[in-house]
């Protein structure tokens, strides 16, 4: 049989107290005598008292309005449409209270973008906000004005440590890296190079692909595979035939590549690549779970996926954030979820 929870009622029969006095101590708010306050908490201890948080929250009825700010999710940025199932759970299990949550997204290749829609954040005077800080400079400018206006924010997809986050939830990005190091490392032959290609418009301002990336690279001193060449493509305009004149360049430069390394979500147009051109000795390492690159997982041409759980990510973000405004309950700083190695055999498990 399930033990009895502990009441605010038995703590206060228990030290012939009125409940009244109970909730001033275990809630620490008006006057209460030193030997009383003593009393009551030891009572409290000892049954193993905790609080019903959603009971709190119900009586409250606080109004808590809050905004997500994610990259627009498109055919070309398909890694972004689970991000919004994650937030629609969420709201669907605070439905009870009067939470709100605006979404608002921005073009993925565009700070200016970016910037504007930062300032939409802003005018509607939000609680709390949801973030992904895709753009390191432009993100860190924007946090330092929620900071300001105290208004808390947790990140999804990557955090920044110069702001002053409430919490992160996701991959660990450096990790994720050298586990992608690794996994190249199993599937590249001797004596044979890795391609890094990295598709993005400003590199150097993307936190994410950046931080990955040096995970990447840091797998190999330690592994003792120095030897194979690493050659780095950045492709900022992802069209068909602009990815065929580069990569057609980079082969016929360095004909011993046997693994391409992609460090964002767009594994599926290397892979399309590849598949045209009917390549067999090229293997490719990626990023998440989505329907263009699942295609070419099963078809073999992508031997690994790493999937990041962007639903959980956002999910546990919005939920964070309720706990917080509506309870003061401080969420863990950083929670890691698990780095998921994808196969053509497991694909469907994560589907």
């Amino acid at each position: 049989m399930t033990p009895k929870k502990a009441r605010i009622k038995d703590i206060a029969l228990l030290a012939g107290v009125s409940i009244g006095t109970v909730d001033r101590v275990l809630h620490k708010r008006g006057e209460v005598a030193k030997k009383t306050r003593e009393k009551v908490t030891k009572i409290a201890r000892d049954l193993d008292y905790s609080p019903n948080f959603i009971a709190q929250a119900l009586k409250t009825r606080k109004k808590i309005n809050l905004v997500s700010l994610l990259p627009e999710p498109t055919d070309e940025s398909a890694f972004w449409k689970k991000h919004p199932q994650g937030i629609q759970k969420a709201m669907n299990e605070l439905d009870p209270f009067p939470v709100m949550l605006n979404q608002i997204t921005f073009d993925l290749t565009d700070e200016i973008d970016f910037q504007n829609k930062t300032s939409k954040v802003l005018s509607v005077h939000p609680d709390g906000v949801l973030l992904a800080p895709i753009f390191t400079s432009e993100s860190i400018t924007f946090c330092n004005s929620l900071t300001k206006k105290n208004i808390p924010f947790v990140f999804v997809d990557g955090y920044l440590r110069e702001t002053q986050f409430l919490s992160y939830t996701g991959e660990d990005i450096f990790q994720s890296g050298r586990v992608a190091g690794q996994l190249t490392d199993m599937v590249t032959p001797e004596k044979k190079d890795i391609l890094i290609i990295n598709i993005a418009r400003n590199l150097q301002n993307v936190h994410h692909l950046n931080k990955r990336i040096e995970g990447f690279l840091s797998f190999f001193p330690e592994s003792g595979r120095t030897c194979r060449k690493k050659i780095n493509l950045s492709i900022s305009d992802p069209v068909r035939e602009k990815i065929r004149k580069a990569i057609y360049k980079v082969l016929n430069k360095n004909p011993d590549i046997a693994t391409i390394f992609i460090s964002g979500s767009k594994s599926y147009k290397i892979a399309d690549f590849i598949a045209t051109e009917g390549i067999r000795s090229i293997n490719i390492v990626g990023y998440d779970i989505h329907e263009q690159n699942v295609g070419y997982l099963k078809s073999g041409i992508i031997k690994f996926l790493i999937g990041q759980r962007p639903e959980e990510q956002t999910y546990k973000g919005v939920k964070k954030l309720f706990d917080y405004l509506s309870l003061n309950k401080v969420p863990e700083k950083i929670e890691y979820l698990p780095v998921d190695v994808v196969t053509s055999e497991n694909v469907n498990f994560f589907l």
